[in-house]
């Protein structure tokens, strides 16, 4: 168990913070909006990496999360037409209810299912040796086509973004 009570509570209110602009994000009806409270999202889940000691995987979620998805998220929805920017109802929305309830369930079962005991191990010594040393070793093939991926997205979002050349001259 962690004994510095600074970390406890900065975890608690961290966690707070997330869940709220994660509830935030969809429920405010401006794109732009939902897109900044997804930002803070993704900060904040940084945080509570901070808190749990995982610094690597704290830096990554700001670096890609917060800020490459978040700024990609925000050019794509400032680049739509002003009259698409709006969060309109849908015909899945009772559908996302009913599945959101369901997720919900399941996760109160996991957690009041599942044994917190706390293990002796103790801590990671280094989080970024282990995870540098995992993904040139055993894991190299999954990241290497993870990266590829993200490389692929990349260009189809500049492809589908691209303005269409008109030929003039036929």
């Amino acid at each position: 168990m962690i004994e510095d009570n600074g970390i406890v509570i900065a975890f608690w209110i961290l966690s707070a913070t997330t869940i709220a602009c994660a509830l935030m994000t969809a429920a405010v009806r401006e794109l732009v909006q939902a897109v900044l409270f997804l930002a803070l999202t993704f900060v904040g889940a940084a945080g509570i990496y901070i808190c749990l000691s995982a610094d690597f995987v704290a830096v990554a979620q700001i670096l890609i999360y917060a800020g490459a998805v978040s700024v990609l998220m925000t050019f794509a929805v400032m680049l739509t037409p002003a009259a698409d920017r709006h969060n309109s109802e849908t015909i899945f929305q009772a559908p996302a209810l009913v599945l959101s309830g369901l997720l919900l369930a399941v996760i109160v079962f996991v957690v009041l299912d599942t044994d917190w005991a706390i293990s002796d191990a103790g801590a990671f010594q280094t989080t970024a040796a282990s995870l540098g040393e995992a993904f040139l070793k055993p894991y190299v093939v999954p990241f290497e086509v993870a990266s590829v991926l993200l490389m692929v997205a990349m260009i189809g979002a500049i492809v589908l973004t691209r303005e269409l050349e008109e030929d003039d001259d036929a």
